[in-house]
């Protein structure tokens, strides 16, 4: 393989625009990874895990927060569009930055099609006499022309989307201490009655924690975008360290916050996987017309997340291109007055993106069922690369470079290296489970295509 490129050498300025402000980061920080997986899926955790599932999204979160941490110290020292894939290369070889890259666009363009197709199934309910594939049509044209033009027009998009999910988020906790506490009219003191009744706070044990370890992890995908979009800040170093600092904390609160709360209101038995939580509780508090509040929010968090993934597999793939392991036609931007954005990257994306939605829409059981297995895991397989890049990059950094370590990743590298454990741990506990059996089979199929392909193109260099 190639030797990494040293993090010194002279870095060819990059022609994507400076329109994203520190607020648009630090929103997108904290709303990106805010989704229906919060919103809808923690119903599953909640049912393996009953009340413990708090330990599980606390386990998940922790995860996460180290891999942003660590994501964070490497692209503040080195941002580029590229984020990781452009630290693997550094740090690895092209192999890792060629695999990682392109592994990561690839989720990114098949979760767009199941983010599209819910969108549209919930606006489908609301008017029904629009057909749902008309509806995922209107959803992808809108948002790729939102792409299209200036990247502030993408983080204003993202700004009020992630601004109305955590004003939602904020509602939902305060509503839920107040019904805790008996404030609310009609309502008693809960206590903690729900917490250690029907079994007790680990009614299924610590298996059942890991369970919900399991179901719950993938819900923090999404806070990568942050270091992606820091490229197009006018002061990348610092917006990506504050948008790292204020993200992962208040995304820890808003997830382990709200669980505590729907646990401590509601008895666990209540909940249902595939049923919103979230509206089991503001039902049995009294909100009127829970259900349609909550399909308000979890619809635009689909389209947030739409969003977010469009963008993000745009620039993944112009930093691909960049550093020619992507077509260089990709490379062309726009001029103009909303110049700087990566047109040809963002249709590149959006072409592949509705091919997944039509095989989610014709064959959503047989062939995009495979493509969405193929992704299911490498989303720790991507975390797992950005540790092994963080542990080679910090020595390289704190000997050549020391003052572009503005963001340090803590107890070094002594927590970079349980991160780097827990990773393998769940993957391996993934194997054992017949339900993820197949997202880790398939996504390790997949791991290995790329990573032939990578090798391939190493020895052909070579030669």
């Amino acid at each position: 393989m190639h030797d990494a490129p040293p993090t010194h050498s002279p870095v060819r300025p990059e022609p994507l625009a400076r329109g994203l402000k520190q607020r648009h980061l630090t929103m997108l920080g904290l709303g990106g990874v805010i989704g229906a997986g919060l919103f809808v899926g923690s119903g599953a955790g909640i049912a393996v895990a009953g009340p413990a599932v708090v330990v599980s999204y606390l386990i998940a979160g922790v995860l996460a927060m180290l891999v942003m941490r660590m994501l964070g110290e490497m692209s503040a020292a080195m941002p580029a569009s590229g984020s990781f894939s452009v630290h693997a290369e550094r740090a690895l070889g092209r192999w890792a930055g060629f695999s990682v890259g392109w592994l990561y666009w690839f989720m990114l363009v098949v979760v767009l099609a199941v983010e599209a197709t819910a969108a549209a199934q919930i606006a489908h309910g609301w008017v029904p006499a629009v057909d749902q594939w008309l509806w995922v049509l209107l959803f992808m044209v809108v948002f790729t022309v939102a792409n299209l033009t200036a990247v502030k027009n993408f983080g204003e998009f993202e700004f009020w989307f992630a601004a109305l999910k955590v004003t939602a988020i904020v509602a939902f906790l305060v509503l839920g201490l107040l019904a805790v506490l008996g404030v609310l009219p009609d309502t008693d003191p809960v206590g903690l009655t729900n917490l250690t009744g029907r079994g007790g706070f680990l009614p299924n044990g610590w298996d059942g924690v890991v369970s919900g370890v399991l179901t719950v992890v993938f819900a923090f995908g999404g806070l990568e975008v942050v270091t992606i979009a820091a490229a197009e800040t006018d002061d990348p170093a610092r917006a990506v360290g504050r948008a790292v600092r204020s993200a992962v904390v208040r995304i820890l609160f808003f997830y382990v916050g709200s669980m505590l709360v729907i646990v401590t209101v509601l008895p666990w038995t209540a909940q249902q996987a595939g049923l919103s939580p979230y509206v089991k509780v503001l039902d049995s508090i009294g909100v009127p017309s829970a259900g349609q509040i909550m399909n308000i929010v979890v619809f635009v968090a689909l389209l947030s997340a739409l969003n977010a993934n469009l963008y993000g597999s745009s620039r993944m793939i112009f930093s691909l291109a960049e550093r020619g392991e992507a077509p260089r036609g990709l490379l062309k931007v726009s001029g103009g007055q909303g110049g700087g954005v990566p047109r040809r990257a963002v249709l590149a994306s959006v072409a592949f993106g509705f091919v997944s939605v039509l095989l989610n829409l014709g064959w959503p059981d047989t062939v995009f069922l495979y493509m969405l297995n193929s992704v299911g895991a490498v989303l720790l397989f991507v975390w797992g690369l950005i540790a092994a890049s963080q542990l080679r990059l910090r020595r390289r950094l704190e000997r050549e470079s020391p003052g572009a370590l503005e963001l340090r990743m803590w107890c070094f590298p002594w927590l970079t290296w349980a991160t780097l454990a827990g990773l393998v741990g769940v993957l391996l506990l993934m194997l054992t489970d017949d339900a993820a059996r197949p997202q880790v089979l398939w996504s390790a199929g997949a791991t290995g295509l790329v990573l032939l392909v990578a090798g391939t193109r190493e020895l052909r260099a070579r030669a």
